[in-house]
C-alpha cells in the first residue's frame, strides 16, 4: 500500500514538475529570436562600442534567456563577449563588475567586509593604459577583458591622457574614457548617450583636436599598485590623476554608501554616471584576476531609467470624445518603490504601427520619474495572438449616449465627466460609483440616475446605508447646479468662456455663424459646437432633463 502511495505521489509530482516547466518554456522560435537579438546587441556593444538598448533592458533580456536555456539544452555555451576581443592582450585582465540588484543585495555585500571605498560608476568606455619609464606606451580597449583593440593612435589626441608622467615609472592603469559634461546632474539629464559618443569616436582610430579635448579620463584602478586603496589613490594623485582621489570615498556602512549614491546622483559631476562602484581596499594579486566579476568589487546602479516587461493582455479605453487608447496589461515590473502593471500606448495609431500583441516584450520608462511611458517593442512573440480592437470609425464625440454593446467604455467616460470637476462636481461620485450602478442595472441612459431613490440603492450589494445616503445627497444636490454647468456636464465642446445664457432653447437657436462671432471661437470650433447642440442624442438628453425639472431646459 505504501509503495503504491509513493508511486501515485511520484506520478503527480512528476506531472506537476512537467507542467511547471512547460508553463515557463517558450516556443523554440521565441528562444532563437531572443538568442539572435542578444548576439546582435553583444556584438554592437563589445565590438563597435554602441549600446542599442539600456543596461536594464539588456540585463532583463539576458536573464530571461538564461532562464530558458534548461528548456532546450544548448550544445554551445553562450558567450556575450565572443566578438569583443582584439589582437592586443591586456597586461592585467579587466574583471567586470557584479551588479547588485537592490538594497538587500548591497547590504549583504557590505556585511562582514572592512576598509571599503566607493566611486561613481562612470558611464564611459573602459581602457588599459600602459606607461614605460613614464612615457605613454599603449592604450588598449577593454574588448573581452583579456584582449582588446589598439587605441593608442586616437588616445594621443586626448589631452586628458598624460603623454608623460612626472616620474619615470612602468605602470599599468585601468580607467574609463568619458565624454565631458561639465556640471552634469544624472538625476535630471540621464546619460545623454555619452558612452556611445566616446565609443564611436574611438572606433575611428583618429581624432581631431576638438574631439580629443571633449574626452576625459577617470582612472579607477592600479592593478599592480600599492597594497591599500588609500595608498594607491595618493600615489595616483601624485602622478597627475587627481580625480581618482577626489572621487573615491571611504565608507563603513550601508547608510554611508547610500548617501554617496544619492549625492552623486543629484549633484554635478563632469561626466555621466550610472551608479556606484563599491570596492574593498585590498584584493588578490593582479595576476590572479579573471575576465568575470570578482568578489572584491561590485556595482550598485542608479534607479532604473528603463525596464522590460511582458504584455499579458491588450485592452482599449474609449474616452468621452471617442478617442481610443490601447492599454497594455503587463507582467508587473518595479521601478524602485513603484510597481507598474498597466501602460498606455498613447494612441490607437501608435498601437497599430507597433502591432503589440500578448507575449511581446516592451521597454518602458518613467517620464519625469513619475508617469509610465511606452518606449519600444523589444521582442515579439512568435505566436501572434489576435487582438479584437474596436473600429475607430464607430466612435466620435457624438457616439455612445446609451449603454449598448460596444459602448461600455465611452458611456462610463461620459458619466465620469458629468460628475467630475468640470461637470457637476458631485462629491463621492466617480467611475467606481457609476460602474456599481451600471452593474446593478440601474443606469442605461445618461440621466437615469436622476430618478434613483433610497429603495433602489438599498438593493445594491456592498453599498451600506451611510454610502447610500451620501450618494443620494450628491445626486440631489446636482439638480441645483446652474444651467451653464449642466450644459458643460453633458459634454458641450469648449466655448472659450462665451456666455451660454439661461435657456436651452435659446442656446440651440444659435447657428454656426452666431457661435463664430463669439470671442475666441473659430470657424472649426463653431461648427463643432453647433453639431453637438443639434445632434439627436443631445436633443434627447435635453428632453430628459426638461422632464426631470432641471432649470433652463424647460
Amino acid at each position: 500500500m505504501l509503495a503504491t502511495l509513493r508511486l501515485i505521489c511520484g506520478f503527480w509530482l512528476a506531472l506537476l514538475t512537467f507542467n511547471t516547466q512547460a508553463g515557463i518554456c517558450p516556443d523554440k522560435a521565441d528562444y532563437q529570436a531572443l538568442q539572435q537579438q542578444l548576439q546582435t546587441w553583444d556584438d554592437s556593444y563589445h565590438r563597435l562600442g554602441m549600446s542599442q538598448v539600456t543596461d536594464e533592458v539588456y540585463d532583463h533580456s539576458r536573464t530571461r534567456f538564461e532562464g530558458w536555456q534548461h528548456c532546450f539544452k544548448p550544445s554551445v555555451v553562450d558567450n556575450p563577449l565572443k566578438t569583443a576581443g582584439g589582437s592586443i592582450p591586456h597586461p592585467v585582465t579587466h574583471t567586470g563588475l557584479l551588479k547588485l540588484p537592490d538594497e538587500k543585495a548591497v547590504r549583504e555585500w557590505i556585511r562582514g567586509r572592512q576598509d571599503l571605498w566607493v566611486q561613481p560608476k562612470v558611464d564611459g568606455v573602459a581602457v588599459t593604459l600602459i606607461y614605460r619609464q613614464g612615457q605613454l606606451h599603449r592604450v588598449i580597449s577593454r574588448g573581452d577583458g583579456q584582449t582588446g583593440q589598439d587605441w593608442s593612435r586616437a588616445a594621443r589626441s586626448i589631452r586628458a591622457i598624460p603623454r608623460q608622467l612626472p616620474q619615470p615609472v612602468d605602470i599599468v592603469l585601468q580607467g574609463e574614457l568619458y565624454w565631458r559634461l561639465p556640471g552634469h546632474i544624472q538625476a535630471g539629464s540621464g546619460s545623454l548617450n555619452a558612452r556611445s559618443t566616446v565609443a564611436g569616436l574611438m572606433a575611428r582610430h583618429q581624432l581631431n583636436s576638438e574631439q580629443g579635448q571633449g574626452i576625459g579620463l577617470f582612472v579607477w584602478d592600479w592593478p599592480e599598485g600599492p597594497d591599500t586603496q588609500a595608498e594607491r589613490l595618493a600615489q595616483l594623485s601624485g602622478l597627475g590623476f587627481a580625480d581618482s582621489q577626489t572621487l573615491s570615498q571611504p565608507f563603513d556602512s550601508f547608510e554611508q554608501a547610500r548617501q554617496w549614491r544619492e549625492h552623486w546622483y543629484n549633484n554635478p559631476l563632469p561626466f555621466a554616471s550610472d551608479g556606484l562602484v563599491l570596492r574593498q581596499s585590498r584584493r588578490p594579486a593582479a595576476d590572479r584576476w579573471q575576465a568575470k566579476p570578482p568578489n572584491w568589487a561590485a556595482a550598485w546602479k542608479y534607479p532604473h531609467v528603463q525596464a522590460l516587461s511582458e504584455v499579458r493582455k491588450v485592452t482599449f479605453n474609449i474616452g468621452r470624445t471617442g478617442r481610443i487608447t490601447p492599454i497594455l496589461e503587463l507582467k508587473p515590473v518595479r521601478f524602485d518603490d513603484r510597481t507598474i502593471k498597466r501602460i498606455s500606448t498613447g494612441s490607437f495609431r501608435r498601437w497599430q504601427t507597433l502591432d503589440i500583441r500578448p507575449g511581446d516584450h516592451v521597454a518602458i520608462s518613467l517620464a519625469g520619474m513619475t508617469i509610465p511611458r511606452l518606449d519600444s517593442v523589444v521582442s515579439r512573440a512568435s505566436n501572434r495572438v489576435e487582438v479584437q480592437a474596436p473600429d475607430p470609425d464607430s466612435f466620435n464625440a457624438l457616439s455612445c449616449w446609451q449603454l449598448v454593446p460596444g459602448c461600455e467604455s465611452q458611456f462610463l467616460a461620459r458619466l465620469s465627466w458629468l460628475s467630475g470637476k468640470k461637470g457637476l462636481a458631485m462629491p463621492f461620485v466617480g467611475p467606481g460609483t457609476w460602474n456599481t450602478l451600471i452593474q446593478a442595472g440601474l443606469i442605461k441612459n445618461l440621466t437615469d440616475w436622476l430618478a434613483l431613490d433610497a429603495a433602489q440603492l438599498a438593493n445594491i450589494a456592498g453599498l451600506g446605508e451611510r454610502s447610500s445616503t451620501r450618494l443620494l445627497n450628491s445626486l440631489h444636490d446636482a439638480r441645483q447646479q446652474p444651467f451653464e454647468r449642466w450644459v458643460r456636464a453633458i459634454g458641450l465642446p469648449p466655448t472659450a468662456g462665451a456666455p451660454l445664457g439661461q435657456s436651452w432653447q435659446a442656446l440651440v437657436a444659435r447657428d454656426a455663424l452666431a457661435w463664430q462671432q463669439q470671442p475666441g471661437i473659430g470657424a472649426s470650433r463653431a461648427v463643432q459646437v453647433n453639431a453637438f447642440l443639434q445632434d439627436p442624442n443631445v436633443q434627447a438628453v435635453s428632453e430628459e432633463l426638461r422632464a426631470a425639472g432641471i432649470a433652463g431646459f424647460d
